[in-house]
Order: C-alpha cells, then structure tokens, then sequence
C-alpha cells in the first residue's frame, strides 16, 4: 500500500505541472519559464529565494475551483483542465519523497478554491504542518494566502513559511471586476495585506509578503499598477511584486484577447526595482500618454536622456544615490567608485571596468570625469 501511494502522488503532481506557467515563487522570475511537458521534472523550478537558489516544487493542492476568473486555466467550468487533487498527508509524503532523492530543496503551495477560501486555507496549512512537523523540514516553504481566507489563518501561515503570496491580480477594483469578477478587491485581497503587515508588527514573524499582477489583459496601465505597488512597499513593507504578462487561455473569456508583449513585463520589473530599491518615486518615471512606460528603452535610461545628457553626474564628487541614477551604475558600482575615488582620480571609463562595471561605455553621455572632462566612449581597438 505504501509503495502504491508514493507515486500515485507523484503522478498527480505531474498531471498539475501546468500550474509552473502562471505562478512566479523567486527573485527571478524572467527565469522561471516552463517547458509545458506535463511531467513532474516541469514541477521543479530552479528559484532564487531568499535562501539562495533551490529547486522549488511549485505546485497545488488541488486544481478544481470554483471560482470564475476569466484569464485562468483552472476556472470552473473549463471542460479542457484536468482536475486533479491530493490530500495534506499525500502532498506532504511526495514532497518528503523529492526532498529526500535531493530532488528538491523547497515548495511553492498554491490551490483552486473549493468550499470557500477558508476550507481551502485549511488544506494548504494542514499540509505545511505535516511537512514541518511530521517530516522535519526546516527549509523554504512559500504558501499562497486564499481570497476569503481568515486572519489567524494568514497569522499561522506567516509562521510556517518563508514567504506568502497574496494575489492582487489587478490595480484597482474595476480592473478586478473585468478580470475576475467574484473577487473583492478590497475585502479578499488588499485588506489580508495590510492584516499581514499588522501580523508582522505584532509577532515579528518573519515571512515576507508578496503579491502578483495580470498585466495587460483588461486595460490596466504600468501608471495604475506602479502607484500601487509603492503604496504597498511604502506603506505596509511588501517584498516584491510579480508582474505576470497576460497570456490568453483557449476556452476561457478572455482567449481572444492580444497577449501582453514580454517586454512590458521586463519593463515593469526594471521600474518596480528602481522604486523598491532605489528609493525612485514613480511620479519621476516616464510614462507615455497611455499611461504606460516606453518599450524601446529601459526606465532608468528614459529619465537619465531628459536629466543627465545636459547636466551630467560628476564621478568625483557625487553622492551615492546620485551615482545610481546612472544606467549602467548599480549599488555595487557606486560603491566601488566611492572606495577608488578616496585613492585616485578617475580620469577613463577604463578605470570602471577594472571597478567591476560592465558596460561603462554606457555611462559616456551621463558622466563627467576628475577635472569636469566629458567622459569619452572607449576605443574598440
């Protein structure tokens, strides 16, 4: 009985692989792309958490739902998904059983709703329990928080993981409503995170708390969603977005709409990074007339062609935040300039190299060097 248990489970994780398209679990998620084999190697992704870089199992407790939303492929009443689920105690064994064969070192547990957003929290709790107490597992674990879930069930998920997601999906109710209408925008999901920031004052639990974003497929605008993400940063200490480029699902009601361009995800990221790390303010981006930001140049350079090309940033003499507004110029790098300059004067773009930036060709139009001088782009021979 028990050899016939293992890999049933495994073949009904196998059979969910399908849900490594649509969720984003790391700290890169561009990386985190499918392969679409159904298999369970599709299960495990290579993630870079907070714990360095793991293979993730990445799946759910069950793909029934009963819920509507228009862009999913596990909405109810979508004859083409296959509806699979396990139970706590299965899911936890075949996690033990891919943990153990060093298979993999981590789990993303997400799930449809079925019986309400509470019932459902119930399982994906059970289930982390049984592998924190029962199997032992001390390593990563990130759990999605259910729409309608309860407050001491969001506490207690804070404490088991490393990470949870509460899924905003859109930017504004409205824009909610058009993408999945029987979600409350304030009540089901922006309220469970402000509760998580409370949880976290209260307790010091040490979870972070993430949230994703739908994007494109309903008329939302990188305006509407990059305001709102610094609200969330800002204001109640939200570790990351995921922006997640709407991708059109045959047999669901928005399967006839243009997918959303990769680009504009990358460009997302680019501007969600340079607010949450940078300390920029979004009113300080480019936006086009549409609302949204420029495809044909990353966010950084957009605003350093309108800032710096007719007042450029003086190496020598700059603050470090000043020197990160430079394109090419990161955290590492503005550090680097401020160690060497206290010993030297940087009088060529040669001297950045040897400091560990990359491409500093790139920095020519936006710096000047020791003695006021233009930086001059380097020979190529």
């Amino acid at each position: 009985m028990i050899i016939r248990s293992e890999p049933d489970s495994l073949q009904k994780l196998a059979l969910m692989a399908e849900n490594a398209a649509y969720e984003r679990a790391g700290d890169a998620p561009l990386a985190e792309r499918p392969y679409q084999s159904h298999s369970l190697a599709e299960c495990i992704t290579n993630v870079s958490t907070p714990k360095g870089k793991k293979p993730v199992l990445k799946t759910m407790i069950t793909t029934a739902c009963e819920k509507n939303c228009f862009y999913c492929p596990f909405r109810a009443g979508r004859g083409r998904t296959k509806r699979v689920t396990i139970t706590p105690d299965a899911m936890a064994k075949a996690f033990d059983v891919l943990q153990r064969a060093k298979l993999a070192d981590g789990i993303f547990l997400s799930s449809g709703i079925i019986k309400g957003g509470t019932a459902t929290q119930d399982k994906i709790l059970d289930t982390i329990e049984i592998i924190r107490r029962k199997y032992g597992y001390k390593g990563y674990v990130h759990l999605k928080i259910m729409p309608g879930s309860e407050y001491d069930q969001l506490a207690r998920a804070l404490q088991l993981a490393d990470r949870v997601s509460i899924n905003l999906e859109a930017p504004t109710q409205e824009r909610l409503e058009a993408l999945a209408p029987k979600k409350d925008f304030a009540n089901d999901l922006l309220r469970h995170i402000q509760w998580a920031h409370d949880i976290k004052q209260k307790t010091g639990a040490r979870a972070s708390v993430v949230t994703q974003f739908v994007v494109g497929a309903v008329g939302d605008t990188d305006l509407e969603l990059l305001a709102l993400t610094e609200k969330l940063h800002r204001q109640m200490n939200l570790a990351r977005a995921y922006f997640s480029a709407f991708s059109p699902v045959i047999q669901t009601p928005l399967e006839n709409i243009t997918p959303t361009a990769p680009l504009r995800e990358h460009r997302l990221y680019q501007a969600s990074f340079l607010v949450r790390d940078y300390g920029w303010s979004v009113e300080e981006l480019n936006f086009a007339g549409a609302g949204n930001l420029p495809l044909e140049v990353d966010p950084k350079k957009a605003w350093a062609d309108i800032n710096l090309l007719n007042a450029p940033i003086d190496l020598m003499r700059a603050e470090r935040d000043a020197l990160m507004r430079v394109p090419g110029i990161g955290a590492k790098g503005a550090d680097a300039i401020l160690r060497a300059r206290t010993t030297r004067r940087l009088t060529d773009l040669g001297q950045l190299r040897a400091l560990g930036i990359a491409a500093p060709e790139r920095l020519a139009p936006y710096v000047l060097l020791a003695n006021g001088k233009p930086a001059q782009q380097l020979s190529l021979f």
